[in-house]
């Protein structure tokens, strides 16, 4: 399920998985899947000069709130309009509250959630930048230093309701990796 994150610059905004089936992520309106959210925060982890980044990865886009649909209708049953309702539609919500939990094989259905998401979005740049006063830019969202690590061990702990069984994807074990033989501040205190 996705949280809610405090935004420096548009308040409280929405980050996180919202299917268990699928690996995508979104934040707000921008839908990404996780194993490339791992490798960016893995590659701007061994920056050294933070300041002459320029990374600009490639994002789902979708402008209009129906076109996103209703994630607690799709969830419930009752509503599966937008990309997230026929997203439910093919792997709906389990009945035993006990499967509630991120499958780390989410990986696999990235083919099929593309074809899904595709009709509804478009595809654009999503900067990430890092600012001298300790604040970071994904896409138009501006976050503190605390919020950013929250971000990542959002993902790190497969958000809520947590991995499968515990057990974390490679993609996610290699990011760790990555974020603690690191090379600049903006990644120190993380704590995964």
């Amino acid at each position: 399920m996705p949280l809610s994150f405090r935004s420096e610059n548009h308040g409280i905004i929405a980050f996180g998985f919202f299917n268990i089936e699928s690996d995508m992520l979104l934040l707000q309106n921008l839908f990404f899947f996780a194993d490339r959210f791992c490798e960016w925060m893995g590659d701007l982890a061994q920056e050294e000069d933070t300041e002459s980044i320029k990374y600009e990865p490639q994002v789902y886009v979708i402008e209009n709130p129906d076109d996103i649909g209703d994630l607690m209708g799709a969830i419930h049953g009752v509503r599966f309009n937008g990309f997230i309702g026929r997203l439910y539609g093919l792997f709906p919500f389990p009945e035993d509250p006990e499967r509630f939990k991120q499958n780390t094989d989410g990986v696999n259905t990235q083919a099929i959630v593309r074809k899904e998401i595709e009709p509804f979005s478009t595809m654009s740049n999503m900067p990430i930048l890092f600012h001298k006063d300790r604040t970071i830019h994904i896409g138009p969202y501006l976050f503190d230093l605390r919020v950013f690590h929250e971000l990542i061990r959002y993902v790190w702990q497969g958000g809520y309701p947590r991995w499968k069984n515990g057990v974390r994807p490679s993609y996610v074990m290699k990011m760790k990796d990555r974020i603690e033989n690191n090379c600049n501040d903006f990644f120190k205190g993380i704590y995964l």
